[in-house]
């Protein structure tokens, strides 16, 4: 897996954390405890920072990244979905974040938020806690159920096992 310090940035990777040998971990980046980080991910803290908190799921192809002296902070059980750009917000617990979306610089993602897939959250947006955004520019059309918080609470637990199953299953094939 591709782990690297950089001028004396160090990643800190949770033992239970699981990085694709071909994701990208580069300087001031913390993941958490069962985080599982998919192929391709490039999470770069070369000259910001980037938290990761327990139990997300950073997928496919995620660039993550920060401004100088500055901090990306994405919260517990999270997913960020396949292709997306997440760029110094702050995320909290719970939010999904849709294929394909960017959420940019100083925006903030409140507890259980959903960003759908190709949103755009600009710069200094603030999407509420549980609310539904899409578009470009995101905007909020609606509210977060008690039914998807509950299913997507049972797809997050199979993300929080993917981090040990991959650990124990994962076998490239010999040609």
């Amino acid at each position: 897996m591709g782990i690297y310090t950089f001028e004396g940035r160090m990643p800190n990777v949770d033992k239970s954390a699981y990085v694709f040998p071909d994701a990208t971990v580069i300087g001031d980046v913390t993941i958490g405890k069962e985080v599982w980080i998919g192929p391709g991910a490039v999470l770069r803290g070369d000259y910001g920072k980037i938290i990761v908190g327990d139990y997300s799921a950073i997928e496919d192809n995620v660039v993550v990244h920060a401004r100088p002296g500055e901090t990306t902070t994405i919260g517990s059980h999270v997913t960020v979905g396949h292709l997306s750009v997440v760029h110094t917000p702050t995320i909290s617990d719970w939010v999904v974040i849709g294929m394909g979306a960017v959420v940019s610089d100083f925006a903030r993602i409140g507890t259980w938020a959903a960003i759908g897939e190709g949103a755009v959250v600009k710069n200094n947006s603030e999407i509420p806690e549980k609310a539904i955004a899409v578009g470009v520019p995101a905007k909020v059309i609606g509210n977060v159920s008690q039914e998807y918080m509950d299913l997507w609470t049972k797809y997050k637990a199979n993300y929080n096992t993917f981090a040990s199953r991959y650990k124990a299953n994962l076998h490239k094939k010999e040609e």
